[in-house]
């Protein structure tokens, strides 16, 4: 095997690695998003799983993050939450840079 061999194959395996870790956050994300917007709906205890849950599923309809956002969007229209888009985008993106520093410290 050469050395670009070897530089190709560690390349591979870092970039598997970061879409691991990618996959995995954003689910956490969501996760924590979820369990956000339950407490914002009113809702708590196993309410508030069941919906964290809704919220990682809808992270499957489409690529990106837009399906998520609708989902918490539709929901707090519906229940009359008073949260901007940019409120809730900034809290997709700090409960992201949460998620990362869960998954890099171990928990």
């Amino acid at each position: 095997m050469t050395t670009f061999d070897k530089r190709e194959d560690a390349f591979e395996a870092k970039f598997a690695h970061d879409a691991e870790l990618r996959f995995k956050a954003e689910a956490r994300r969501n996760k924590l998003l979820g369990l956000w917007a339950a407490e914002k709906l009113g809702k708590s205890g196993a309410d508030a799983e069941a919906y964290a849950k809704e919220v990682v599923a809808a992270d499957f309809e489409e690529a990106g993050d837009e399906d998520v956002f609708r989902k918490v969007r539709q929901d707090f229209d519906a229940g009359n939450v008073e949260q901007s888009d940019h409120q809730i985008r900034r809290t997709m993106n700090d409960l992201l840079a949460t998620a990362i520093a869960q998954i890099e410290a171990g928990k």
